[in-house]
């Protein structure tokens, strides 16, 4: 099995899915009120909200322990609706030599249902480390609690 990989998980959203890229772009600060019990805390450290180049600092849980990640936002693409998060300190590199996240938001008809994708692109330390799916997962669970919350629930 190699060191480097790719994860990728969908979920459904009924929300407004230009909603949900908008508050992964410029509200991510606000992600800790909606699912505080997986992210204490979102800071902006450098630049302004939804910039490329910004340096965004994560408190949340992972796997039952509190854990922290310094965050560059390095692409941020609106025509895909999508944010690119390079991960460069914090937990994440203790286990990995390069971690991204990327999150995209494909908007449908009013009638149909927006699909939100979660991507990591990570090499690994080593062959014990093993592949991030965790981390996908927080992520599908933060989408659930976005969603279940009604917090972008078109009126």
């Amino acid at each position: 099995m190699g060191l480097s990989g790719k994860l990728v998980s969908q979920i459904s959203i009924k929300s407004d899915g230009n909603a949900f890229h908008e508050l992964f772009r410029y509200n991510t600060h606000k992600i800790s009120a909606i699912c505080p019990e997986k992210v204490e805390k979102v800071e902006l450290e450098r630049g302004q909200w939804g910039s490329v180049g910004s340096v965004i600092n994560w408190h949340f849980t992972h796997d039952g322990k509190k854990k922290f990640a310094k965050e560059i936002v390095e692409a941020v693409d609106e025509k895909k609706k999508s944010v690119t998060f390079n991960v460069i300190g914090g937990d994440l590199m203790e286990a990995y030599k390069t971690f991204k996240i990327i999150v995209d938001v494909q908007t449908k008809c009013e009638q149909e249902d927006s699909l939100v994708t979660w991507t990591v692109v990570y090499e690994k330390m080593n062959a014990a480390v093993p592949d991030p799916h965790s981390i996908v997962d927080l992520g599908i669970n933060v989408t659930k609690d976005i969603e279940r919350n009604h917090m972008l629930v078109p009126n």
